[in-house]
Formats: structure tokens, sequence, C-alpha cells
């Protein structure tokens, strides 16, 4: 993208776990986690739990984050890395050359120096959620429904009609699957890619985004890679997001200056805790949104439903196929 089609945006590495001036519509929860009911089977649950009682800290308080380019894998989950089901392929698209926002001998990127895309247009954003018997159906069409978009010359944002099957009780698999390509659909109703563009490079330090960090790719669908700082209550406890194998998403906040990272996690980006949960307080393993690099799911501890609009088989190649 031409520099002049953007504009300095400064974002505060903190407001990834806070609220923008759009806000977000996601379902309210308690940040306390002292009462629960254990959601029903243990498969539901792995041993690495989350402590709401300890100081995780608060790792990137600078904004300085790591670049992520070419941290996958193919043949088994490593954590930190994300455990793709193809090598990427070098498509065109994305980022042509490093930003100023690259530090540190360009391994790492500074997320307050980061440009964002102008404009602050609406959108008239549907979605709909309903459990029926195992399934959880998500209708969206994927268009933001609480907060604005900025305005982009190359790929406009347009509508989609995208409908996703998943499993309302997922329970964990003896081996973790690859992803490729989309991961997830979160309740802005903006679908979730993984953290890479169709290059294996690092998508939230290469690409720009608008100032809610999403943008649209080649057949204009708006999607993130990232954690979205217009998503309102990104503690862990609420659930902001569903990911294709039907495990909750949640974000990173435990507490003030108290976030989880990469480190705190699973190699698929997950931990088991209490959340909030169709309005009830559930035990059960979910992916956490991070500041840093894998930034959200990066294998998939269940069967993955296939996402609409891409046939049967395989997922395609990392920075999502088009549609």
């Amino acid at each position: 993208m031409h520099p002049r089609l953007i504009a300095v945006c400064t974002v505060a590495v903190l407001s990834m776990v806070a609220a923008c001036s759009s806000g977000g519509n996601s379902k309210s929860s308690s940040s306390a986690t002292t009462t629960s009911k254990a959601a029903p089977g243990s498969g539901r649950v792995t041993d690495l739990k989350l402590d709401p009682k300890h100081d995780y800290g608060n790792k990137y308080a600078n904004g300085i984050l790591p670049v992520g380019d070419n941290k996958y894998v193919t043949d088994a989950p490593k954590k930190g890395s994300v455990f793709l089901c193809r090598t990427p392929q070098g498509q065109a698209g994305g980022a042509q050359e490093r930003g100023p926002w690259f530090v540190n001998n360009n391994t790492e990127y500074d997320i307050n120096k980061k440009v964002a895309v102008e404009g602050t247009v609406g959108w008239n954003g549907t979605y709909s959620e309903t459990v029926s018997g195992s399934n959880r159906v998500i209708t969206t069409n994927d268009l933001p429904r609480d907060h604005t978009t900025g305005v982009f010359p190359i790929h406009q944002i347009a509508p989609q009609s995208l409908t996703y099957t998943l499993n309302a009780a997922p329970t964990v698999a003896a081996k973790s699957s690859c992803v490729g390509g989309e991961v997830g659909v979160m309740m802005t109703g903006v679908a979730l890619f993984d953290a890479f563009d169709a290059g294996g490079r690092d998508a939230g330090a290469w690409e720009v985004q608008d100032g809610c960090n999403g943008h649209p790719q080649i057949s204009s669908e708006y999607h993130y890679h990232t954690l979205s700082s217009c998503i309102q209550d990104a503690t862990v406890t609420n659930v902001i997001g569903f990911a294709l194998d039907g495990f909750p998403i949640t974000g990173p906040k435990v507490g003030d200056n108290n976030i989880l990272t990469t480190s705190d996690l699973d190699e698929c980006h997950g931990i088991t805790s209490t959340i909030t949960l169709d309005g009830q307080q559930v035990e059960t393993y979910h992916y956490v949104m991070t500041q840093d690099f894998p930034y959200s799911a990066s294998c998939f501890r269940s069967t993955a439903a296939q996402p609409p609009g891409q046939p049967a088989g395989p997922p395609g190649p990392s920075g999502g196929p088009p549609r």
C-alpha cells in the first residue's frame, strides 16, 4: 500500500485489552473466576490451567512485539509457531516492504509507531448465533456490527454470506490438527485468519490494517489476524469468538497489568479456565488472543469445521484463500 494512502495512528498496546472509541458488542462477563461449574465431560479440559491469582505480568507494556516471520511447522505443533497444513506458497499480496515500525534488526516491531488506514466507515453488520443440539450455528455478513473500518483504496470491503456450523461441545483430541488460512469467527461478526500473510510473514507486523486491526483480502472479505483493539471486553473470562473446532476464544486480560502472552499458553495458543459461555460459568479449554505472535489459535485441539465458502478438503494456504 502506498504510504500516501495511510496515516499514522498511534495504538497503545494496552488498548488491545481495553475498549476503543467504537466499543464492542461481545457478551459481558465478570472478571472473577471464583464460582464455576465444570463443563460436561472431562474431555473439555487440559492440564494447563489458568491461575486467576497469579501475576502473569504485562510483558509488552512498552509496545515492542516480536516478529513471527516463518515461525511455522508442518509436522507437529510447536509452542510459539503456527502448525500449518502446508508450506506458505508465497502468493502475491500483503505488504511489499517493511514499515518504519520494525526495530532491533527487524526482529521486533513497535505497535505504537505502526501506521493505520484512515477512515471511519460504519456498516450494517449482522450476526446471529444459536445452539441447537450438538451444533453452534453462527451466521454473519462479515461486516463489523459494533465498530467502524478504514477506507481501503485497493481491496474494498464487501458483505459476505457466511454460516459456520461448529461443534457446540468440543472435546480435546488425542492429537492436535493443523490450520490453514481461516481459524475462526469473532463475535463482532468478522472472520479471523491465522497469523500469516500468504508468504508466511507475520501479518500483524507487515500488513497495514485500520484502527480496529482489520482489513479486506482480494475477494473483499474483511478479517482480523490479531486482537482487535475495538473489542470492548478482552478479559480472559469473556468469550469474544469461536475457533473452527468449536472451542471459545477469549481475550488475554486477567487483571490490571496482568495479561497472558504466548509463553503462558500451550502449543495451540490456549489454556483451560473458567469462562462465561452461553450464560453459564464453565471450566473448559479455550484459545486466547494475545498481543504477541501467533496472536490466536495456532493449531486445533479438536476437529475443525470447514470454513464457509471453501470447498471440502484440506485447508487452503495461509493468508486465506479467496472465497
